[in-house]
């Protein structure tokens, strides 16, 4: 009679999608969310010199999202090729949001303070999209990569 193999801790991590999944999803998404809001922050500092504030604000989180979106079907939710279409319609739903909160905080500073300078938009900038990127995470999490049982 064969004695049956021990599943190594990976093996059995990876196999259920559980706490391991989520563990590596949420280590992806941040890493990601981390390096869109540094590109987001640059590439706004770099627009703003010649655009407005939410004119530079709607490009640099435009490119932005399309890259994150990809970056985080890819990794962090290993998405099928199947729900291409699906994950960036979200994303572009969730860009309407993300385009509101962010220049809804600079118009808010711009309010407050007219002669803020740019590293004061960034710096509203910068919180205001890490929480929509946790919005982003649990819709994309919820409704798009959701985890079929």
């Amino acid at each position: 009679m064969r004695k049956p193999r021990a599943r190594s801790a990976t093996a059995s991590a990876s196999a259920r999608p559980g706490r391991g999944a989520l563990g590596r999803e949420v280590g992806w998404f941040v890493v990601i969310g981390l390096a869109s809001t540094v590109a987001q922050a640059l590439a706004y500092w770099a627009l703003r010199r010649w655009w407005p504030p939410l004119s530079a604000n709607l490009v640099s989180l435009l490119v932005v999202t399309v890259l994150n979106t990809e970056a985080n079907r890819r990794l962090t939710f290993r998405g099928s090729t199947a729900r291409v279409l699906r994950a960036h319609l979200t994303a572009g739903a969730l860009f309407v949001v993300a385009y509101a909160t962010t220049s809804g905080a600079v118009l808010l500073l711009r309010h407050r303070w007219p002669t803020a300078p740019t590293a004061a938009e960034v710096a509203v900038l910068v919180p205001s999209f890490a929480l929509v990127t946790v919005v982003r995470f649990v819709v994309l999490r919820l409704l798009v990569f959701r985890r079929r049982r």
